[in-house]
């Protein structure tokens, strides 16, 4: 390969085989070169093609406004990830993780803390991927001296989440959104309000539904050991919001012909309560 144009000492521009202009990124891979001259293989840490999402000049733009150490900390973190979960995660994840991580470094340093109203949710839900955002807060103190939140465990465990999507449940995306405005319609009818879409209830049970109709695609179940007696507490304590979970419930049915597991009801009933009562 060949510089097609240099960013700077460690991002330069070229063409791969199928002459699509690419962004490369590794350590000292620009310093010195000139137009045309060869790419040292031994030095690439990424290459990154344009998408959608990403183009060129947003790739560039972005990578080259992020200090190398930050790069370079967020694809040990991806790199741990992998290994971890065992399964391949979406190219995406190195450029969000990496601006994610780099934004919170500035954040920290600059004395900004941003707490993660979803970290409940996110523990409950992906303890998995929980566990690799606190090994990635780690990563970040050995390497760069910085000590993280553990909210920001939350926050990259967000990221492995959103990496871990095939294309496959990608394309569910609009058949999902769907589904959740349906539910927030039997919502707002079976209790004749308004729902405040700016509340943090609201936001808890977005993010909610989005995780349920993840597990609901894996075939992820939750653990309901237990679960049928405090079922029958909250059926008896808040009657309004069960029978209108059960409505969800029959509707998820109807449509997407899975039967909703009776952990997942009693969240359901709990968000239900919450939301109608802000």
């Amino acid at each position: 390969m060949n510089v097609y144009k240099v960013i700077n000492n460690n991002i330069v521009l070229s063409k791969n085989k199928d002459n699509q202009e690419v962004v490369i990124m590794g350590s000292g891979i620009g310093f010195k070169k000139k137009v045309g001259d060869d790419i040292d293989e031994t030095r690439i840490e990424n290459i990154y093609l344009s998408s959608k999402e990403w183009s060129v000049n947003k790739l560039t733009q972005m990578l080259s406004s992020i200090p190398m150490e930050h790069i370079q900390v967020a694809n040990e973190i991806i790199s741990f990830a992998k290994i971890s979960l065992g399964k391949k995660l979406s190219e995406n994840i190195f450029l969000t993780l990496t601006d994610h991580i780099s934004y919170a470094i500035e954040r920290y340093e600059n004395g900004m803390e941003i707490k993660n109203a979803l970290l409940w949710e996110i523990k409950r839900f992906y303890n998995h991927e929980f566990l690799i955002g606190k090994e990635a807060l780690s990563i970040v103190k050995n390497r760069l001296g910085v000590d993280l939140p553990e909210d920001e465990a939350g926050f990259i465990a967000l990221h492995i989440v959103n990496a871990e999507l095939d294309m496959g449940q990608v394309s569910r995306v609009s058949e999902i959104a769907k589904v959740i405005q349906n539910i927030l319609s039997i919502i707002k009818f079976h209790f004749k309000i308004e729902l405040d879409e700016y509340s943090l209830y609201y936001e808890r049970f977005i993010t909610h539904l989005k995780f349920f109709f993840q597990r609901l695609y894996s075939d992820v179940k939750l653990n309901d050991a237990g679960t049928t007696s405090f079922l029958w507490i909250l059926k008896e304590k808040y009657k309004n919001e069960y029978a209108c979970a059960l409505k969800i419930k029959e509707y998820i049915k109807k449509e997407l012909g899975k039967d909703l597991e009776e952990d997942e009801l009693i969240y359901l009933v709990i968000h239900i309560k919450r939301i109608t009562n802000d």
